[in-house]
């Protein structure tokens, strides 16, 4: 989790909070609790799935970046 104080350009105190890394950790202990006490019956594939998808993502996302670079820098 990351909090971070700025300012706003009126001079206002703004207060980001950060929980996207925190909230995918908890979903995969959750899942692997679930999967070791035969609550559920995934593939373990699914149950790693907030640690992998995240990674597929990006490479999905920068692959398409510079499919679309390639493309138009002919």
């Amino acid at each position: 989790m990351k909090i971070s104080r700025t300012y706003s350009e009126d001079g206002k105190e703004v207060l980001n909070v950060n929980i996207g890394g925190l909230f995918s950790t908890l979903l995969l202990v959750a899942f692997i609790v679930l999967k070791l006490c035969h609550v559920i019956e995934w593939s373990w594939l699914w149950v790693l799935a907030p640690l992998w998808i995240p990674f597929a993502l990006c490479f999905i996302i920068i692959g398409v970046i510079l499919i679309i670079n390639w493309i138009t820098n002919r």
